[in-house]
Order: structure tokens, then C-alpha cells, then sequence
């Protein structure tokens, strides 16, 4: 049986949960450097781990917009498609978000270039087929694209597409359940109004042909921090990765999984796919 609105109410308005910042310590750069054989050396930055308060985002869902709060959680009902088959996804599930994403965000033309499936870790024998092979989720506070990086990744998306890019347009990722509600490692999103540009950190992942760069984030007491308890399949949170448009909207929802107190001992671990798409307006 699936969950009732009365279940999701019976969520705790607030949890408190530990978050890994970056240390403000006058550190401008986090490197990951990746070389050829996979090996990763990390250099720059400490983390700083704080316990925050994470409200509940269903208690505000209705209140919700992507260029105030930089996200917004939206029911859908989209067919499931095989998540174990990269084929299905691309040919059932990427038309069917790119129309999501277009409609709500009211773009001219959306294009997806990218997905990631993420798993939580889990007793052996508990993962479904689209998770064998998963991420594991990111337990780091986050911006996936920098002002520079977001740019080039909507010039490059462009480009392969045959889209000029001409005006404003913004890089959206939807965040949804993969088989079953999210029951362990949920993600933590911030209200993108209570972040000032100053708290964001570069961080660069070098790879031996390329450099990819993000935001990390240092810790303010005034941050405001949201999770919807027990996503379910037909649920989708959008939130910015990056918008071209510097007018005083949103242009960033900075991130993070987390580890919640709440979960119970027997929770399933989380499976995930998160949808990256440009939006063109």
C-alpha cells in the first residue's frame, strides 16, 4: 500500500541532523585531483561538520517557488520506466521530464543531457538492478555548478544540441525515488534566500583532460534548511543547478544528503535518480 497524506503529516515538523560544511578559514579552493588510474587526492579546505535544523518542506510545499526558495517539490505522473536499463530511461523517462520541467518552469525548449542513480549503502542482496551499479549519495554540502562551470555546461549542452542559447536559461535537476519511498539518506536542500554569494566556495575536481568546478558552502547560523520526509516515486523535487539570469532570483540550490535520526533500524536504503536538464527561455 502506498503512503497517506495522514502518514506524510506525522512527520516531525523539524529534525536536527550534522551537515559537512566547508571551513571558513580563509581557504579559496577544495580540489578533488583525479588521476588517470582512478586514484583521487584531495587538497584545500577542511570540512566543518555542524548540526543544523532541517524543517519539514511538506508543512510549506504550497509556498515553495524555484526563483525565491531555488526549489520546489511537484506530484507527477509520469510511467515508470526501467530504471535498471539506461536504454528505457533515456526513451520513456527523459521525454517525460523534459515536458515536467518545461511546462513548470515555462522554458521554450528543455533538453536533458545527463542522469545519476544513487544508493545508499545496505545489506548485500537489498539492491534492486538500477542500484547495483549506483553512486553512492553525497554527504557533503553542495552546489553542483559554479557561475563559470553552469555557463560552460549550458554553452556545451547547447552546441551538441543545435540550440542557440541567445537569451536566459538555467541548468534545472528534478530528485526523485527509485522503487520504493526514500526511507535513509534523504537530501537536505537550503533555501536559497538565506545564502549571500560570499558563503559559496569553489571547488574543482581535476580531472587529467578537464576541470570540473562547484560550490561548497560555509556554515551560517541563518541558513534556512529543508527535507520532505518519505518521497515517493510519483514525487520529483526541481531545484536551480545553476540560472544565467543575475536579477535577484534564485540561481543556486546548494544541497546535501544526510543521515536521518528519524529513520527507523529495518529502513530500506535510498534509491535515487536525479535528472539533469537545460532549460532554455
Amino acid at each position: 500500500m502506498g503512503e497517506t497524506t495522514t502518514d506524510l503529516d506525522a512527520s516531525p515538523g523539524t529534525l536536527e541532523a550534522a551537515l559537512n560544511f566547508v571551513a571558513d578559514d580563509g581557504t579559496t579552493i577544495i580540489t578533488a585531483i583525479v588521476h588517470a588510474d582512478g586514484r583521487e587526492e584531495r587538497s584545500g579546505g577542511a570540512f566543518d561538520t555542524r548540526s543544523v535544523t532541517i524543517h519539514n518542506g511538506r508543512r510549506r510545499q504550497s509556498e515553495h517557488s524555484l526563483d525565491r526558495e531555488g526549489f520546489r517539490l511537484v506530484r507527477h505522473g509520469i510511467t515508470p520506466c526501467r530504471f535498471d536499463d539506461e536504454d528505457d530511461i533515456r526513451r520513456v523517462y527523459y521525454p517525460a521530464m523534459e515536458a515536467l520541467i518545461a511546462e513548470l518552469c515555462k522554458a521554450r525548449r528543455v533538453i536533458i543531457f545527463d542522469h545519476v542513480l544513487r544508493r545508499s549503502a545496505g545489506p548485500a542482496g537489498r539492491q534492486s538492478g538500477a542500484a547495483r551499479a549506483a553512486a553512492r549519495p553525497i554527504l557533503g554540502v553542495h552546489a553542483d555548478y559554479s557561475a563559470s562551470s553552469g555557463a560552460e555546461r549550458a554553452r556545451v549542452v547547447a552546441e551538441s544540441a543545435a540550440e542557440a542559447l541567445g537569451g536566459s536559461f538555467a541548468i534545472i535537476q528534478a530528485w526523485g525515488a527509485v522503487g520504493h519511498p526514500v526511507e535513509t539518506d534523504p537530501l537536505a536542500i537550503l533555501d536559497a534566500s538565506t545564502v549571500s554569494p560570499d558563503q559559496l566556495v569553489i571547488s574543482e575536481r581535476r580531472h587529467p583532460a578537464r576541470v570540473a568546478q562547484s560550490y561548497a558552502l560555509v556554515y551560517r547560523p541563518t541558513h534556512q534548511w529543508f527535507w520532505f520526509p518519505r518521497m515517493r516515486c510519483d514525487e520529483v523535487l526541481l531545484f536551480k543547478g545553476y540560472d544565467s539570469r543575475d536579477d535577484g532570483r534564485a540561481r543556486w540550490a546548494v544541497h546535501s544528503a544526510f543521515r536521518d535520526p528519524t529513520a527507523p533500524p529495518d529502513a530500506r536504503p535510498r534509491e535515487s535518480i536525479e535528472i539533469r536538464s537545460l532549460a532554455i527561455f
